[in-house]
């Protein structure tokens, strides 16, 4: 008998991806609580357990590509893909040197085709847009955002499209000059 889906919470916090202390975040705010995806990404099986929990909220939606943004979405594409089905792509978003991101590498998407976009850490949602904007391009139709976490706690949105996280959380975060931990001389470690 196979074991219990065990909680995003847990699987990250047994993968050592949640940290605690004093970050600044790369919009230059700071706050307490910073989640480090590599440490997920390290972890082979803390990684299929939520790409399974990713498929399994989108498979009654049948999305026939998985694709995510370069780095870590490469990752969670293929694997989110493997639990889709056989039949269901994984593809990634590169970045653009002008910004932006870009299917290249000869992914095709055929005109009117369903695409699950999946990223890992969802803090302004810049990845995510950028993602579904070169699906569009390339000519697919996104019908979900699949995320491993959601910082915003669902305060970022990407319109009608059906949006999960495998865990919300509202990570609160402070202008430097408005820190609390910079007060108390914590020491700052920049993510």
């Amino acid at each position: 008998m196979s074991e219990p889906p065990r909680d995003a919470m847990t699987l990250l916090q047994e993968a050592g991806a949640v940290l605690t202390g004093h970050f600044q975040y790369a919009s230059g705010r700071h706050g307490d609580t910073y989640i480090e995806k590599f440490r997920l990404l390290e972890k082979p099986h803390v990684t299929e357990a939520l790409c399974r929990q990713l498929a399994d909220h989108f498979r009654g939606l049948k999305p026939e590509l998985v694709v995510g943004p370069t780095t870590g979405g490469i990752l969670l594409a293929h694997e989110t893909a493997k639990h889709l089905g056989e039949t269901v792509k994984a593809y990634f978003a590169e970045r653009n040197e002008d910004g932006g991101r870009y299917l290249g590498r000869g992914f095709a998407i055929e005109p009117g085709q369903t695409v699950l976009v999946v990223d890992d850490v969802l803090t302004t949602g810049g990845s995510v847009r950028d993602t579904l904007d070169a699906v569009i391009e390339a000519g697919g139709k996104p019908m979900g955002v699949g995320l491993v976490v959601d910082r915003t706690n669902g305060a970022t949105g990407f319109g009608e499209l059906e949006t999960f996280a495998c865990l919300a959380i509202d990570v609160a975060s402070y202008d430097p000059d408005d820190c609390e931990l910079c007060d108390a001389d914590v020491e700052l470690t920049i993510t």
